[in-house]
């Protein structure tokens, strides 16, 4: 283990005692669903941050301020929550904690009253693979004296932490779980020190797998959603040595089915995958791990038919599945390493 202590100035001190008390609450809080052992656990994740390209090919500028959300993604956010709660299932997002700078929270804190869990994404969207400051985030490139003197290890961390507090102050919860920015085909296989990140930072479990697939970027055919489905033994969940958790995203999202100029799949096209990955997740009793954007799925799904879908098929399994937050999965992973 990394036992390499990093210099903390007042503000380092602030972060890291509001993550420990977040941690604790967190653990506190958590109970075993023994109800779930045996179903197929269906998430539907949404990562709150703007994204390149959106809503029209060629903007940029959201590199540079992913956090700023505009007012249809918000909307878009709490509707699709809305309507997961109401066909009985909660919605996970993973917030960057610059969102919380704008002047009103409110659509996040009915988000959180209403109970969907709502996960750490850092504060300015950073690769936590880099070893690199200047290669950390568009952000820091332009304006790298925000970051001055710092290590790329202290950058991770302080990003972290001021989402926690960002996240504790504006809207009064603590993060359930963390996701990366981005995400690796190996995950944090490797990078023992990422993991020992997360874990001292407070988490059991991150989301950071993102396997892909190779499939026909116009047009896709039977054979190419077949390939997809099958590829979902790939990205279960597992505990990495280090005893943190990894619930991997699933094959395929938002922006490896529709972030592309001109060939790129059509709605339909998109929802038929989703169907058989579901299908497959619950025929095998597994784990379906959605990633979605509501700064795209708004422009590529402005009527929430993914999510409808999602849902009709959960309840059409009635017992057999539920939609859940990967805190829900990590539980399960716990438990059955802790069984084993």
């Amino acid at each position: 283990m990394d036992t390499t202590r990093v210099p903390m100035s007042r503000r380092h001190f602030l972060c890291g005692s509001v993550a420990g008390a977040l941690a604790a609450g967190t653990a506190a809080a958590r109970h075993r669903d023994d109800s779930l052992d045996d179903k197929a656990l269906i998430a539907i994740t949404l990562d709150l941050e703007m994204s390149r390209h959106y809503p029209k090919w060629d903007i940029m500028h959201w590199d540079y301020e992913k956090g700023n959300l505009n007012e249809a993604t918000k909307q878009y956010t709490v509707k699709a929550c809305r309507l997961v709660k109401a066909k009985g299932g909660v919605l996970q997002s993973f917030v960057v904690g610059q969102v919380f700078e704008q002047e009103n929270v409110d659509w996040l804190k009915e988000i959180v009253a209403e109970g969907h869990p709502v996960a750490n994404h850092t504060y300015d969207h950073v690769n936590v693979w880099s070893t690199k400051t200047e290669n950390m985030q568009f952000r820091f490139r332009r304006a790298p004296w925000l970051i001055h003197g710092k290590t790329s290890r202290e950058v991770i961390l302080e990003n972290i932490r001021l989402t926690d507090m960002a996240m504790k102050t504006r809207i009064g919860v603590r993060p359930v779980g963390f996701r990366t920015p981005g995400g690796s085909s190996s995950g944090l296989i490797g990078r023992v020190d990422v993991q020992e990140m997360m874990l001292e930072s407070g988490f059991t479990w991150v989301s950071s797998m993102a396997r892909g697939v190779s499939v026909k970027q116009e047009n896709p055919t039977d054979e190419d959603f077949q390939r997809v489905a099958d590829a979902q033994k790939d990205s279960q969940p597992f505990v990495y040595p280090s005893g943190l958790i990894e619930i991997p995203m699933s094959p395929l999202g938002d922006v490896a089915s529709f972030r592309r100029e001109k060939k790129k799949w059509k709605l339909d096209d998109f929802l038929k995958m989703i169907e058989k990955n579901v299908q497959w997740a619950i025929e095998h009793r597994g784990v379906f791990d959605l990633l979605g954007h509501p700064s795209i799925m708004y422009v590529e799904d402005p009527e929430f038919r993914t999510y409808e879908l999602i849902c009709d098929l959960v309840n059409q399994a009635s017992d057999r599945a539920a939609i859940v937050g990967l805190d829900a999965i990590a539980q399960r992973v716990a438990k059955k390493k802790a069984d084993a």
